[in-house]
């Protein structure tokens, strides 16, 4: 791995983003492509990871005329999460839905409509009858939105909630539902996620973790991908000392058919840094997500 960056290269990144409110809080990030131009996708979470430094550097200096010290330089290296549009591990067809126009839209959701009524026709059932003569269209509207996450990108999703705080033990948000969609046979499976981290001088918003559960849950998924990519997301967004990510699922692929076996879940985990060097720190972060309330 290469040596970080020194600081003023990173404040070169962070000069593309608005100057801090009073607050210290950014602005929400520009939405159209000319704001973006000035730097690459894959730089804007390093970009807010510069701002945040620069914001403690800022009123660390207004409270000591001596400056700050020891101040933490992320690591440099490219994204293993995102590609050149910010995107976590697009599919094929991502890019274009993501780009896709108005009309566009309209068009990609009457085929979806369209190939639901074929589906109706083959199990037997007549797409015209009342009961049925609106569903293609309900059906489409409901899978685009189940599937929404494949035009989410994680800069957006994270935004500006990168904060540098001196903080260096674990943070944990449990029992986060998610909602997903089995990629084997398109019927759901649902269950709860727990998220911890070591932060490394920046913290993420909490909401960002749910968020980042919920981007990559909307997707056609398998759970143990799902549970990587969630780890690996918050890894890229703050760079901490270590990301502990478990979540408990039950598949309706397992219980409403096949070996049809209803209360059977599913537990998978993954386990970066100090969580996965670390038998003590994996065992408090486990103990802690299962105690009583």
């Amino acid at each position: 791995m290469s040596p970080p960056p020194p600081l003023a290269s990173l404040d070169s990144l962070a000069a593309a983003l608005p100057s801090p409110s009073p607050n210290g809080h950014l602005p929400p990030a520009a939405s159209s492509s000319e704001a973006r131009q000035d730097y690459s996708d894959g730089a804007e979470l390093e970009a807010y990871r510069a701002a945040a430094l620069r914001t403690q550097a800022q009123a660390a200096a207004s409270a000591s005329a001596g400056g700050i010290s020891g101040v933490f330089q992320p690591r440099a290296g490219g994204s293993q999460v995102q590609d050149t549009q910010g995107l976590g591990w697009p599919g094929k067809g991502t890019l274009a839905r993501l780009n896709s126009t108005p009309t566009e839209r309209e068009a990609r959701e009457a085929k979806l409509a369209a190939a639901v009524r074929t589906l109706l026709e083959c199990i037997g059932e007549d797409p015209e009858r009342d009961g049925l003569i609106k569903t293609p269209e309900r059906y489409a509207k409901a899978l685009l939105w189940m599937t929404k996450g494949y035009e989410e990108r994680l800069p957006d999703v994270i935004g500006n909630a990168i904060f540098a705080e001196d903080h260096e033990e674990m943070v944990i948000v449990r029992d986060i539902d998610v909602f997903s969609l089995c990629e084997h046979h398109m019927v759901p499976f649902t269950g709860k996620v727990s998220i911890g981290y070591i932060p490394n001088k920046f913290v993420l918003g909490l909401s960002k973790l749910a968020r980042i559960a919920e981007t990559f849950s909307r997707r056609l998924q398998v759970q143990e991908r799902l549970t990587k990519q969630i780890a690996m997301a918050v890894d890229e967004a703050i760079q901490p000392m270590g990301v502990a990510v478990v979540m408990e699922a039950t598949h309706q692929c397992m219980t409403m058919r096949g070996v049809q076996k209803p209360g059977a879940t599913t537990i998978t985990s993954s386990m970066l840094g100090a969580f996965r060097r670390s038998d003590k720190t994996r065992a408090e972060f486990l103990a802690l997500i299962r105690s009583q309330r």
